[in-house]
């Protein structure tokens, strides 16, 4: 999304040469941010490609966060953790589904900013802690539910039900762990690995974040890269059933109108090989005289892995749809069993999958300052923050600039020597597959993160290649 747009910073702000530090600076408003940032946006309109191009902001444009601490998944881990549970397999897709819609909740709910940059090796890990509290998804007793006799007298009808995940308990009482990492593997094209697993439940994920992106003047579309191939969600209780969830285009929009706002209008694709059932997603980003709705609808059917040619709702025969979706995702999202339509269920026999408006971004459990090294996150980037954060915005653009040119300086040094990046804790830069392999030291960081051990003692004491990343 928006998060990961990269760039060359401009000329240097000067700082005092008495080395004090520099006064708080009058913060920008809203309305000037935006004028600023659409006047840098009209030299790239027609460019094929921002990301291509790696524009900077100033820093005062910036969110004071590191792109790799905010471009993540679990925003609703309790969403997450549910995905297996079910025995049937329509079920399971129900449940990638629900996970689905809560992974962007940050979009949803907040408004889009820009994280910095990332550089070339730096990562970023944690921990998400979650009561196991989503409902249980059971569309055979949905449908019995349906198909029984109302008992209660004429005139009145069953309340609707809802299998939404509740708002993530900040303090759970039975807590499964997550573990999380990332690292900036490329930099020319910007790519980055993820892994998140959760060994209680028998569940990881992995894949490749790169965006493309493309100003049209009023817009910025922002695509899935080459090497983003999706979400790979691998259920290892359940025969490692692997689920992949390819991203639609969105749009940052509102620029001129001074509001910024996300909104999807394309198709997403949810499959499973081994259950042979696949999900569509359509969504619609505008709707009457160019208000946008952020609806969503799709279906669950079953497809043949060998001939996957339906890449439409339409394409897709009656008698193999076994559910339908529909809502603004922003909002809610209901389903129903069947192939009829959506819209000819009454409420009462339409079953919401997610309500967003009682969630918020569940909190992540972060290693102590102390334990992190030189070129995690937010130990990198936390001198910018601190200044960003003070309205030092001068001093935090010097910053930022300084560990980009270093950034460029350690390039200019394996080129001259002949030597190719290759990244710390996952094998490649990147795979024709889309799914990362964790190295030694990966599994190792994970492991012990799920054991709440942050120390990274014993990993790193004779690399070279990290004590060079951590310059």
């Amino acid at each position: 999304m928006f998060s990961a747009f990269t760039g060359r910073s401009p000329a240097p702000a000067a700082v005092p040469a008495d080395g004090s530090a520099p006064a708080a600076e009058e913060h920008p408003s809203d309305g000037n941010k935006l004028s600023t940032f659409l006047s840098i946006l009209r030299k790239f309109i027609g460019v094929a490609d921002l990301a291509s191009v790696r524009f900077s902001l100033p820093s005062q444009l910036l969110e004071p966060t590191p792109n790799l601490e905010y471009w993540n998944y679990l925003d609703a881990p309790n969403a997450f953790v549910a995905i297996g549970t079910a025995d049937e397999p329509v079920d399971r897709m129900l449940e990638v589904l629900r996970f689905w819609f809560t992974k962007d909740l940050k979009y949803a709910k907040g408004k889009p900013c820009k994280p910095y940059n990332s550089c070339l090796g730096e990562f970023f890990r944690c921990n998400w802690e979650t009561d196991d509290d989503a409902p249980r998804i059971n569309t055979k007793a949905v449908e019995d539910t349906i198909s029984r006799p109302s008992s209660v007298k004429s005139g009145s009808s069953r309340a609707a039900s809802t299998v939404s995940v509740p708002a993530t308990n900040p303090k759970p009482s039975k807590p499964v762990r997550i573990s999380y990492l990332t690292e900036q593997t490329s930099h020319h094209p910007p790519v980055s690995a993820f892994y998140i697993d959760c060994p209680e439940k028998g569940l990881h994920a992995k894949g490749f974040d790169q965006i493309t992106a493309k100003f049209t003047g009023t817009s910025i579309k922002v695509m899935p890269g080459e090497h983003n191939l999706g979400i790979f969600i691998t259920l290892e209780k359940r025969n490692h059933e692997t689920y992949q969830l390819t991203h639609p285009p969105a749009h940052l929009g509102g620029i001129l109108r001074g509001a910024l706002s996300v909104t999807v209008g394309d198709m997403a694709y949810i499959t499973c090989l081994e259950t042979k059932l696949k999900a569509i997603l359509r969504y619609y980003d505008d709707g009457w005289l160019g208000r946008t709705t952020n609806k969503v609808e799709g279906i669950i059917f079953k497809y043949d892995p060998e001939n996957d040619d339906k890449m439409q709702i339409k394409d897709v025969p009656q008698e193999d749809i076994l559910v339908r979706l529909g809502g603004p995702w922003k909002e809610k999202v209901v389903f129903t069993v069947g192939p009829k339509p959506l819209e000819s269920h009454p409420p009462d026999q339409q079953t919401t999958i997610i309500d967003i408006a009682p969630l918020s971004v569940a909190p992540k459990v972060l290693p102590p300052t102390e334990q992190q090294l030189p070129n995690e996150s937010l130990t990198l980037w936390g001198k910018v923050t601190e200044a960003i954060l003070a309205k030092q915005f001068s001093r935090a653009t010097t910053l930022k600039q300084e560990l980009e040119e270093a950034q460029r300086e350690k390039a200019r040094e394996r080129e001259q020597k002949g030597e190719s990046w290759q990244p710390v804790f996952f094998v490649t830069a990147t795979d024709k597959a889309g799914k990362p392999a964790l190295t030694e030291k990966g599994r190792e960081v994970l492991k012990r993160a799920q054991a709440g051990d942050w120390s990274m003692d014993g990993i790193f004491e004779k690399d070279a290649k990290v004590a060079d990343a951590a310059k």
